[in-house]
């Protein structure tokens, strides 16, 4: 058939068995993906570190002279075509397209925003600072287990990570995720960036710590969710 190949696309069997619960879902993941955007700018205006992926794409787009929303796009756009090539579309959905386009951007306006309303240097204050960047790590990491336990759809980079932990047998999603965390905190040295001890934490703890808030939703949310149909 002419359109077999976009039954595969992630979220696809929602949409067809139920058009409204699938519209909730989108804007469930669009709205997480928004929030990671809107936590990684104040994470960024504390300078104690954010997620490795963030702070390599930084580090490239302020090396090259480019927005950090323009980089993203384009990056992201590369290895979805990877992706694509390698497993076709199934791990593609509104969540991938909403997570590659819209973060780059909303960290971008939104420190744009901050850097006009609040007075500068505000968020290196002592207390500004820690209390900022516990709450939005806090905010990151319940956002990213929304938008990746929501099923719509992975990000290019984290498609990547499944990809390898199929082909691997089924090794765990963190043990990947830390290798590719450690690796973006490698390319982001070598454009001349420091991590600070944040990122670096991040690097070892955020893929253990998104699988754990994740299981948590998955069995306590997502299921419940599930449970009414």
């Amino acid at each position: 058939m002419k359109d077999k190949w976009y039954r595969t696309w992630a979220g696809y069997d929602r949409l067809k068995e139920n058009r409204k619960e699938f519209t909730g879902n989108v804007i469930m993941v669009v709205a997480a993906v928004l929030c990671m955007g809107i936590s990684l700018s104040f994470l960024l205006e504390t300078n104690l570190g954010t997620d490795p992926y963030t702070f390599m794409n930084v580090s490239i787009s302020e090396t090259i002279g480019w927005s950090l929303g323009n980089w993203q796009l384009v990056f992201n756009t590369a290895v979805l075509i990877t992706v694509l090539l390698i497993t076709g579309i199934k791990m593609i959905g509104p969540g991938s397209i909403a997570n590659m386009v819209l973060i780059g951007y909303t960290v971008d306006l939104c420190r744009w925003i901050l850097h006009h309303l609040v007075p500068e240097g505000f968020f290196m204050g002592p207390i500004a600072r820690p209390v900022t960047f516990i709450l939005g790590l806090f905010v990151f990491l319940v956002s990213a287990a929304v938008y990746m336990n929501s099923k719509m759809g992975l990000s290019p980079y984290d498609a990547l990570g499944k990809i390898i932990c199929n082909a691997a047998g089924g090794l765990p999603f963190f043990i990947v995720r830390i290798a590719f965390d450690t690796m973006a905190v490698a390319i982001g040295l070598i454009f001349g960036d420091i991590p600070s001890i944040g990122t670096i934490l991040m690097a070892i703890f955020l893929g253990p710590m998104i699988t754990c808030v994740g299981s948590f939703m998955d069995k306590h949310i997502f299921k419940k969710s599930g449970e009414k149909k």
